[in-house]
Protein backbone atom coordinates (compact mmCIF):
# COMPACT_ATOMS: atom_id res chain seq x y z
CA UNK A 1 0.00 0.00 0.00
CA UNK A 2 1.46 3.14 -1.09
CA UNK A 3 0.25 6.85 0.47
CA UNK A 4 -0.54 9.06 -1.98
CA UNK A 5 -0.23 13.09 -2.25
CA UNK A 6 -3.86 12.95 -2.74
CA UNK A 7 -4.94 11.52 0.85
CA UNK A 8 -5.08 14.45 2.68
CA UNK A 9 -6.30 16.85 -0.41
CA UNK A 10 -9.66 14.29 -0.39
CA UNK A 11 -9.90 14.62 3.51
CA UNK A 12 -10.07 18.78 3.18
CA UNK A 13 -12.24 19.01 -0.04
CA UNK A 14 -14.46 16.21 1.74
CA UNK A 15 -15.48 19.66 4.31
CA UNK A 16 -16.04 22.07 2.01
CA UNK A 17 -17.86 19.98 -0.72
CA UNK A 18 -20.76 17.86 -0.46
CA UNK A 19 -19.40 15.39 -3.68
CA UNK A 20 -15.88 14.53 -4.39
CA UNK A 21 -15.38 13.30 -7.86
CA UNK A 22 -11.93 11.46 -8.65
CA UNK A 23 -11.10 11.18 -12.35
CA UNK A 24 -8.56 9.53 -13.78
CA UNK A 25 -7.02 6.29 -16.23
CA UNK A 26 -8.11 2.41 -14.99
CA UNK A 27 -5.96 1.32 -12.28
CA UNK A 28 -4.07 4.31 -11.49
CA UNK A 29 -5.34 3.65 -7.59
CA UNK A 30 -8.57 5.95 -7.38
CA UNK A 31 -10.89 3.32 -5.58
CA UNK A 32 -8.05 2.37 -2.91
CA UNK A 33 -7.13 6.15 -2.12
CA UNK A 34 -10.90 6.78 -1.15
CA UNK A 35 -11.02 2.96 0.38
CA UNK A 36 -8.14 4.40 2.62
CA UNK A 37 -9.35 8.15 3.15
CA UNK A 38 -12.92 6.25 4.20
CA UNK A 39 -14.25 5.98 7.41
CA UNK A 40 -16.16 3.16 8.66
CA UNK A 41 -19.65 4.74 7.75
CA UNK A 42 -19.23 4.95 4.31
CA UNK A 43 -20.74 2.51 1.79
CA UNK A 44 -18.90 1.18 -1.04
CA UNK A 45 -20.74 0.44 -4.35
CA UNK A 46 -19.41 -0.40 -7.95
CA UNK A 47 -21.10 0.48 -11.54
CA UNK A 48 -18.70 -2.57 -12.48
CA UNK A 49 -21.32 -4.73 -10.82
CA UNK A 50 -23.81 -5.15 -13.67
CA UNK A 51 -26.89 -5.44 -10.98
CA UNK A 52 -25.92 -2.73 -9.79
CA UNK A 53 -25.65 -0.89 -12.74
CA UNK A 54 -28.80 -1.72 -13.70
CA UNK A 55 -30.49 -0.68 -10.70
CA UNK A 56 -28.29 2.65 -11.05
CA UNK A 57 -29.62 3.08 -14.67
CA UNK A 58 -33.39 2.31 -14.20
CA UNK A 59 -34.26 3.38 -10.80
CA UNK A 60 -31.94 6.39 -9.31
CA UNK A 61 -34.33 6.50 -6.43
CA UNK A 62 -34.53 3.54 -5.88
CA UNK A 63 -30.77 2.92 -5.71
CA UNK A 64 -30.12 5.76 -2.91
CA UNK A 65 -32.80 4.15 -0.83
CA UNK A 66 -30.79 1.20 -1.29
CA UNK A 67 -27.39 2.93 -0.93
CA UNK A 68 -27.39 5.49 1.13
CA UNK A 69 -25.37 8.64 1.92
CA UNK A 70 -22.14 9.05 2.79
CA UNK A 71 -21.44 7.06 -0.07
CA UNK A 72 -18.46 5.88 -2.39
CA UNK A 73 -20.02 5.34 -6.29
CA UNK A 74 -17.04 3.64 -8.22
CA UNK A 75 -16.76 4.05 -12.14
CA UNK A 76 -20.21 6.47 -11.79
CA UNK A 77 -19.69 7.27 -15.74
CA UNK A 78 -21.71 4.06 -16.56
CA UNK A 79 -24.72 5.77 -14.71
CA UNK A 80 -25.38 9.07 -15.33
CA UNK A 81 -28.78 8.98 -14.67
CA UNK A 82 -27.94 9.15 -11.04
CA UNK A 83 -26.68 12.84 -11.56
CA UNK A 84 -30.02 14.70 -10.85
CA UNK A 85 -30.56 12.41 -8.38
CA UNK A 86 -27.55 13.34 -6.12
CA UNK A 87 -28.05 16.86 -7.32
CA UNK A 88 -31.76 16.62 -5.44
CA UNK A 89 -30.04 14.56 -2.32
CA UNK A 90 -26.99 17.67 -1.97
CA UNK A 91 -29.68 20.03 -2.06
CA UNK A 92 -32.14 18.99 0.14
CA UNK A 93 -29.64 17.52 2.75
CA UNK A 94 -27.04 20.48 2.82
CA UNK A 95 -23.75 18.75 3.93
CA UNK A 96 -20.63 18.33 2.84
CA UNK A 97 -18.87 15.20 2.37
CA UNK A 98 -22.11 13.01 0.99
CA UNK A 99 -20.62 11.51 -2.61
CA UNK A 100 -17.61 10.65 -2.91
CA UNK A 101 -17.50 9.57 -7.16
CA UNK A 102 -14.59 7.52 -9.09
CA UNK A 103 -14.54 8.03 -13.16
CA UNK A 104 -12.42 6.65 -15.68
CA UNK A 105 -14.52 8.08 -18.66
CA UNK A 106 -13.73 11.82 -18.01
CA UNK A 107 -14.95 12.49 -22.05
CA UNK A 108 -18.57 11.62 -21.04
CA UNK A 109 -18.32 12.29 -16.68
CA UNK A 110 -18.03 16.16 -17.78
CA UNK A 111 -21.16 16.77 -19.68
CA UNK A 112 -23.32 15.65 -16.81
CA UNK A 113 -21.28 16.75 -14.33
CA UNK A 114 -21.53 20.33 -15.69
CA UNK A 115 -25.13 20.17 -16.59
CA UNK A 116 -26.37 19.12 -13.30
CA UNK A 117 -23.72 19.68 -10.34
CA UNK A 118 -22.29 22.87 -11.00
CA UNK A 119 -20.85 24.30 -7.75
CA UNK A 120 -21.23 21.35 -6.05
CA UNK A 121 -18.73 19.12 -6.93
CA UNK A 122 -14.82 19.08 -6.34
CA UNK A 123 -13.40 17.32 -9.27
CA UNK A 124 -9.77 16.18 -8.98
CA UNK A 125 -7.48 14.45 -11.80
CA UNK A 126 -5.37 11.39 -10.43
CA UNK A 127 -2.72 9.57 -12.11
CA UNK A 128 -0.31 6.75 -11.53
CA UNK A 129 2.15 6.70 -8.55
CA UNK A 130 4.90 9.65 -8.59
CA UNK A 131 7.91 9.06 -7.86
CA UNK A 132 7.77 10.68 -4.38
CA UNK A 133 4.68 8.30 -3.63
CA UNK A 134 7.29 5.49 -5.10
CA UNK A 135 9.81 6.67 -2.39
CA UNK A 136 7.65 7.43 0.74
CA UNK A 137 7.66 10.85 0.19
CA UNK A 138 3.91 11.34 -0.84
CA UNK A 139 3.31 13.82 2.27
CA UNK A 140 6.42 16.35 1.26
CA UNK A 141 5.06 16.58 -1.96
CA UNK A 142 4.54 20.22 -3.32
CA UNK A 143 3.85 21.86 -6.68
CA UNK A 144 6.69 22.40 -8.84
CA UNK A 145 8.02 25.64 -9.02
CA UNK A 146 11.97 26.33 -10.14
CA UNK A 147 12.29 28.93 -7.11
CA UNK A 148 14.49 28.82 -3.98
CA UNK A 149 12.47 27.69 -1.63
CA UNK A 150 11.12 24.92 -3.74
CA UNK A 151 14.15 23.65 -4.43
CA UNK A 152 15.96 23.72 -0.87
CA UNK A 153 13.05 21.65 0.19
CA UNK A 154 12.87 19.01 -2.36
CA UNK A 155 16.82 18.80 -1.52
CA UNK A 156 15.31 18.32 2.26
CA UNK A 157 12.76 15.73 1.37
CA UNK A 158 14.35 13.75 -1.30
CA UNK A 159 15.36 9.97 -0.80
CA UNK A 160 18.30 8.45 -2.41
CA UNK A 161 20.65 9.66 -5.37
CA UNK A 162 18.91 8.07 -8.56
CA UNK A 163 21.30 7.70 -11.85
CA UNK A 164 19.97 7.95 -14.88
CA UNK A 165 19.33 4.06 -15.13
CA UNK A 166 17.48 3.96 -11.84
CA UNK A 167 15.74 6.86 -13.89
CA UNK A 168 15.32 4.85 -17.10
CA UNK A 169 13.65 1.63 -14.99
CA UNK A 170 11.10 3.65 -13.66
CA UNK A 171 10.28 5.44 -17.07
CA UNK A 172 10.04 1.70 -19.03
CA UNK A 173 7.70 0.37 -16.05
CA UNK A 174 5.91 2.67 -15.72
CA UNK A 175 3.49 4.14 -13.12
CA UNK A 176 0.47 1.35 -12.55
CA UNK A 177 0.37 0.43 -8.93
CA UNK A 178 0.08 -2.76 -9.26
CA UNK A 179 4.18 -3.16 -11.00
CA UNK A 180 4.73 -2.39 -7.35
CA UNK A 181 2.58 -4.06 -5.34
CA UNK A 182 3.79 -7.23 -6.84
CA UNK A 183 7.29 -7.19 -8.46
CA UNK A 184 6.05 -10.83 -9.89
CA UNK A 185 3.69 -8.96 -12.01
CA UNK A 186 4.76 -9.53 -15.78
CA UNK A 187 4.90 -5.91 -16.62
CA UNK A 188 4.80 -6.83 -20.74
CA UNK A 189 1.46 -9.06 -19.26
CA UNK A 190 0.11 -6.31 -17.52
CA UNK A 191 0.35 -3.96 -20.34
CA UNK A 192 -1.19 -6.18 -23.29
CA UNK A 193 -3.82 -6.94 -20.66
CA UNK A 194 -4.42 -3.48 -19.98
CA UNK A 195 -4.69 -2.65 -23.72
CA UNK A 196 -6.52 -5.41 -24.92
CA UNK A 197 -9.27 -4.25 -22.06
CA UNK A 198 -9.81 -1.00 -20.49
CA UNK A 199 -8.10 0.99 -23.65
CA UNK A 200 -10.15 -1.16 -26.07
CA UNK A 201 -13.39 -1.56 -24.00
CA UNK A 202 -13.59 2.05 -22.72
CA UNK A 203 -12.44 3.92 -25.72
CA UNK A 204 -14.01 1.89 -28.33
CA UNK A 205 -17.26 2.16 -26.82
CA UNK A 206 -16.88 5.89 -26.70
CA UNK A 207 -16.13 6.06 -30.33
CA UNK A 208 -17.89 2.78 -31.52
CA UNK A 209 -14.72 1.37 -33.46
CA UNK A 210 -14.96 -1.59 -35.48
CA UNK A 211 -11.81 -1.55 -37.25
CA UNK A 212 -9.55 -2.61 -34.33
CA UNK A 213 -6.12 -3.18 -36.69
CA UNK A 214 -6.46 0.42 -37.32
CA UNK A 215 -7.15 1.65 -33.78
CA UNK A 216 -3.97 -0.15 -32.33
CA UNK A 217 -2.04 1.05 -35.12
CA UNK A 218 -3.09 4.70 -34.06
CA UNK A 219 -2.22 3.83 -30.06
CA UNK A 220 1.46 2.87 -31.53
CA UNK A 221 1.76 6.15 -33.94
CA UNK A 222 1.02 8.44 -31.09
CA UNK A 223 3.14 6.93 -28.42
CA UNK A 224 5.96 6.80 -30.83
CA UNK A 225 5.23 11.07 -31.60
CA UNK A 226 5.04 11.28 -27.50
CA UNK A 227 7.04 14.78 -27.18
CA UNK A 228 6.80 15.85 -30.23
CA UNK A 229 4.08 18.39 -32.05
CA UNK A 230 1.20 17.05 -32.79
CA UNK A 231 0.45 16.57 -36.70
CA UNK A 232 -2.93 15.43 -37.49
CA UNK A 233 -2.47 15.11 -41.07
CA UNK A 234 1.18 13.27 -40.63
CA UNK A 235 -1.10 10.67 -38.19
CA UNK A 236 -4.05 9.95 -40.43
CA UNK A 237 -1.28 9.46 -43.54
CA UNK A 238 0.87 6.94 -41.21
CA UNK A 239 -2.09 5.19 -40.11
CA UNK A 240 -4.73 4.94 -43.14
CA UNK A 241 -7.41 7.42 -41.91
CA UNK A 242 -9.03 10.60 -42.01
CA UNK A 243 -7.91 14.45 -40.31
CA UNK A 244 -11.27 14.24 -38.69
CA UNK A 245 -11.15 10.39 -37.34
CA UNK A 246 -7.35 11.67 -35.79
CA UNK A 247 -8.76 14.82 -34.60
CA UNK A 248 -11.90 12.30 -32.62
CA UNK A 249 -9.32 9.79 -31.47
CA UNK A 250 -7.17 12.31 -29.79
CA UNK A 251 -10.08 14.12 -27.77
CA UNK A 252 -11.27 11.10 -26.52
CA UNK A 253 -8.05 9.48 -25.30
CA UNK A 254 -7.25 12.82 -23.94
CA UNK A 255 -10.48 12.79 -22.30
CA UNK A 256 -9.68 9.34 -20.73
CA UNK A 257 -6.49 10.30 -19.25
CA UNK A 258 -4.31 8.00 -21.41
CA UNK A 259 -2.29 11.43 -23.08
CA UNK A 260 -1.86 14.90 -22.23
CA UNK A 261 -1.77 17.83 -24.93
CA UNK A 262 0.55 20.57 -23.71
CA UNK A 263 0.04 23.87 -25.82
CA UNK A 264 2.25 26.76 -27.15
CA UNK A 265 2.14 29.95 -25.17
CA UNK A 266 1.10 32.73 -27.11
CA UNK A 267 -0.79 36.41 -26.56
CA UNK A 268 -1.14 39.30 -28.81
CA UNK A 269 2.82 40.04 -28.38
CA UNK A 270 4.03 36.74 -30.34
CA UNK A 271 3.71 37.06 -34.04
CA UNK A 272 6.28 34.32 -34.49
CA UNK A 273 5.55 31.38 -32.85
CA UNK A 274 4.47 27.71 -33.47
CA UNK A 275 0.89 27.63 -32.45
CA UNK A 276 1.16 23.48 -32.82
CA UNK A 277 0.85 21.35 -29.32
CA UNK A 278 2.55 19.11 -28.65
CA UNK A 279 1.33 15.50 -27.20
CA UNK A 280 2.85 13.07 -24.15
CA UNK A 281 1.70 9.81 -22.89
CA UNK A 282 0.20 10.35 -19.51
CA UNK A 283 1.84 6.62 -18.27
CA UNK A 284 5.67 6.17 -20.01
CA UNK A 285 5.26 2.36 -19.16
CA UNK A 286 2.16 2.27 -21.40
CA UNK A 287 4.08 4.27 -24.03
CA UNK A 288 7.35 1.83 -24.08
CA UNK A 289 5.23 -1.19 -24.57
CA UNK A 290 3.12 0.55 -27.61
CA UNK A 291 6.46 0.94 -28.75
CA UNK A 292 7.93 -2.05 -28.10
CA UNK A 293 10.81 -1.42 -26.07
CA UNK A 294 12.01 -4.59 -24.67
CA UNK A 295 13.60 -3.60 -21.82
CA UNK A 296 15.12 -0.13 -20.22
CA UNK A 297 18.22 -0.38 -21.08
CA UNK A 298 17.43 -0.42 -24.69
CA UNK A 299 15.26 2.04 -24.16
CA UNK A 300 17.92 4.73 -22.59
CA UNK A 301 20.14 3.73 -25.21
CA UNK A 302 17.62 4.57 -27.96
CA UNK A 303 16.68 6.73 -30.42
CA UNK A 304 13.31 7.94 -28.12
CA UNK A 305 15.48 8.11 -25.29
CA UNK A 306 15.46 11.62 -25.06
CA UNK A 307 11.53 12.20 -25.52
CA UNK A 308 10.90 9.21 -23.14
CA UNK A 309 12.89 11.59 -20.72
CA UNK A 310 10.83 14.19 -21.60
CA UNK A 311 7.70 12.83 -21.41
CA UNK A 312 8.66 11.45 -17.82
CA UNK A 313 9.62 14.72 -16.06
CA UNK A 314 6.40 16.40 -18.18
CA UNK A 315 4.41 13.96 -16.44
CA UNK A 316 6.42 13.84 -12.89
CA UNK A 317 5.73 17.60 -12.45
CA UNK A 318 1.73 17.56 -13.42
CA UNK A 319 1.66 15.40 -10.63
CA UNK A 320 2.75 17.85 -8.78
CA UNK A 321 0.18 19.76 -9.04
CA UNK A 322 -3.01 17.32 -9.58
CA UNK A 323 -2.30 15.13 -6.82
CA UNK A 324 -2.07 18.66 -4.52
CA UNK A 325 -5.88 19.41 -6.60
CA UNK A 326 -3.88 22.36 -7.93
CA UNK A 327 -4.65 23.54 -11.87
CA UNK A 328 -0.80 23.41 -13.91
CA UNK A 329 -0.55 26.56 -15.94
CA UNK A 330 1.88 24.50 -18.32
CA UNK A 331 2.74 25.88 -21.80
CA UNK A 332 6.50 25.18 -24.45
CA UNK A 333 7.72 27.81 -26.28
CA UNK A 334 8.78 27.35 -29.92
CA UNK A 335 9.43 29.88 -32.62
CA UNK A 336 9.44 30.09 -36.25
CA UNK A 337 13.12 29.57 -36.31
CA UNK A 338 13.07 25.94 -34.55
CA UNK A 339 14.20 27.40 -31.13
CA UNK A 340 12.55 26.00 -28.20
CA UNK A 341 11.53 26.39 -24.30
CA UNK A 342 10.71 23.13 -22.99
CA UNK A 343 8.59 23.87 -20.02
CA UNK A 344 6.84 27.44 -19.15
CA UNK A 345 4.97 27.53 -15.96
CA UNK A 346 2.81 30.62 -15.81
CA UNK A 347 1.83 32.18 -12.12
CA UNK A 348 0.09 35.37 -12.29
CA UNK A 349 2.26 37.64 -14.14
CA UNK A 350 5.24 35.40 -14.27
CA UNK A 351 6.96 32.94 -16.46
CA UNK A 352 9.06 30.40 -15.27
CA UNK A 353 11.11 28.53 -18.07
CA UNK A 354 12.49 24.67 -17.48
CA UNK A 355 14.48 22.87 -19.64
CA UNK A 356 14.83 19.05 -19.71
CA UNK A 357 18.31 17.72 -20.77
CA UNK A 358 20.04 13.73 -20.55
CA UNK A 359 23.19 14.59 -19.27
CA UNK A 360 24.71 14.76 -15.75
CA UNK A 361 27.26 18.17 -16.51
CA UNK A 362 25.01 20.83 -17.49
CA UNK A 363 26.30 24.22 -18.44
CA UNK A 364 25.24 27.29 -18.64
CA UNK A 365 24.69 26.86 -22.89
CA UNK A 366 21.23 25.12 -21.88
CA UNK A 367 19.47 27.86 -21.04
CA UNK A 368 20.45 30.12 -23.97
CA UNK A 369 17.27 30.19 -25.45
CA UNK A 370 15.70 31.55 -22.30
CA UNK A 371 15.95 35.20 -23.58
CA UNK A 372 13.46 34.91 -25.86
CA UNK A 373 11.00 34.54 -23.39
CA UNK A 374 11.59 38.82 -22.79
CA UNK A 375 9.61 39.92 -26.03
CA UNK A 376 6.50 37.78 -24.45
CA UNK A 377 5.41 40.58 -22.26
CA UNK A 378 5.75 39.18 -19.20
CA UNK A 379 7.88 39.12 -16.04
CA UNK A 380 10.66 35.96 -16.25
CA UNK A 381 11.54 34.13 -13.26
CA UNK A 382 13.96 31.93 -11.91
CA UNK A 383 14.86 29.09 -14.14
CA UNK A 384 15.83 25.62 -14.53
CA UNK A 385 17.45 22.64 -16.17
CA UNK A 386 15.94 19.02 -15.09
CA UNK A 387 18.99 16.91 -15.49
CA UNK A 388 21.44 14.09 -14.22
CA UNK A 389 23.07 16.37 -11.73
CA UNK A 390 23.42 14.93 -8.54
CA UNK A 391 22.56 17.74 -6.46
CA UNK A 392 21.16 21.16 -7.34
CA UNK A 393 23.43 23.84 -9.18
CA UNK A 394 23.72 27.13 -10.06
CA UNK A 395 24.37 28.02 -13.54
CA UNK A 396 23.72 31.45 -13.58
CA UNK A 397 21.70 34.19 -11.27
CA UNK A 398 18.99 33.40 -13.24
CA UNK A 399 18.98 29.62 -13.57
CA UNK A 400 19.39 26.36 -11.70
CA UNK A 401 19.80 22.55 -12.46
CA UNK A 402 18.00 20.59 -10.43
CA UNK A 403 19.00 16.39 -10.33
CA UNK A 404 15.66 14.67 -11.44
CA UNK A 405 15.17 12.83 -8.11
CA UNK A 406 13.96 16.03 -6.42
CA UNK A 407 11.04 16.25 -8.54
Amino acid sequence: MFDRTLYKIISDIDKTFPVVLITGPRQVGKTTLLEMCAKENRTYVTLDDMDIRQLAQNDPALFFQTYKPPLIIDEVQYAPELFSQIKIIVDREKKDGLFWLTGSQKFHLMKNITETLAGRVAIVDMLGLSQRELTNRASTTKPFMPTEDWINKAKQTSSKKKSVTDIFDLIWRGSFPKLYKNKNVSRDLFYKSYVQTYIHRDVKSILSITDDISFYKFLGAIAARTGQLLNYTELARDVGIDNKTVKSWISVLETSGLIYILYPYHNNMTKRIVKTPKLYFLDTGLCSYLTKWPDAASLEAGLMSGAMLETYIIIELLKTYWHNGVTPHFYYYRDLDQKEVDLLIEAGDTLYPVEFKKTATPSSRATKRFYLLEKLGKKIGHGAVICFIEKEMPLSKEVTAIPVYYI
